[in-house]
C-alpha cells in the first residue's frame, strides 16, 4: 500500500509541475520519467544530454501543428528516442518519428506510437496496469525500479530505462510479463 500511495503521490506532483509549466524541467527527473537520478546507471553527462533531447524533441512535436503533442509520451535513454502513445493516423506517427530524428544528438527512434484513441475507461485501466507493474517492480529484491520507466497503452507495456546487467534486464522483462493484463511488452531496456 505504500508503495502504491507513494506513486500515486509522484504522478500527482508531476501534474501540479506540468500545470505550472514546469514540465522542461523535470523531463527525465523521477517526476516526469520516472528515473532516479542518484541510482541511474548513466553518467551525469549523458542523463544531462538526454533530459535535452527529450525537450527538445517534446519542443518539436509541440510546434507542429500535424502532431497531438499531448498524446505522445517522449522518453530518451543514451540518445536512443522512444516515442509512445496514440496518434489519429500513420502519416501522423511517421511525422513523429520524422521530427524527433532531426533532433540534434539523436542516435536512433524507436516508434512505438499506436494509431488509434483510448477509450476514458482503457486509459483507467491502463494507469491501473502500470501502478501494479511499478509496484511489484518496486518490491522485487535486486531490482533497481527507479531506473525503468512503464508507459502502458491498451495493455501493451512499453519499458524504457537502464539496468545494470542482462540477469537484471530478463528478471524485469518476467516480471513485467507475469503481471495480469499484460498483453505484451515492447523491451526499450539498455544494459550499462
Amino acid at each position: 500500500m505504500k508503495t502504491l500511495n507513494f506513486f500515486v503521490g509522484m504522478a500527482c506532483y508531476g501534474c501540479v509541475l506540468v500545470s505550472f509549466g514546469c514540465s522542461a524541467a523535470v523531463v527525465g527527473g523521477t517526476a516526469a520519467g520516472g528515473y532516479a537520478v542518484g541510482s541511474d546507471e548513466r553518467s551525469t553527462g549523458t542523463m544531462v544530454d538526454d533530459g535535452a533531447i527529450t525537450a527538445k524533441v517534446k519542443t518539436e512535436l509541440i510546434g507542429d501543428k500535424n502532431v497531438k503533442a499531448r498524446n505522445i509520451d517522449v522518453d530518451t535513454v543514451s540518445g536512443v528516442v522512444v516515442l509512445s502513445g496514440y496518434v489519429d493516423s500513420q502519416h501522423e506517427s511517421n511525422r513523429a518519428a520524422f521530427l524527433a530524428k532531426s533532433v540534434s544528438g539523436v542516435v536512433r527512434v524507436r516508434n512505438e506510437l499506436q494509431v488509434g484513441s483510448r477509450t476514458l475507461g482503457q486509459g483507467f485501466d491502463d494507469k491501473v496496469l502500470g501502478a501494479k507493474i511499478k509496484a511489484r517492480l518496486v518490491e522485487e529484491p535486486g531490482v533497481r525500479s527507479f531506473n525503468v520507466d512503464v508507459d502502458v497503452y491498451s495493455g501493451s507495456v512499453s519499458v524504457t530505462g537502464t539496468v545494470p546487467s542482462q540477469e537484471q534486464k530478463r528478471k524485469v522483462l518476467n516480471l513485467i510479463r507475469s503481471v495480469e493484463g499484460v498483453k505484451g511488452v515492447v523491451d526499450n531496456l539498455q544494459v550499462h
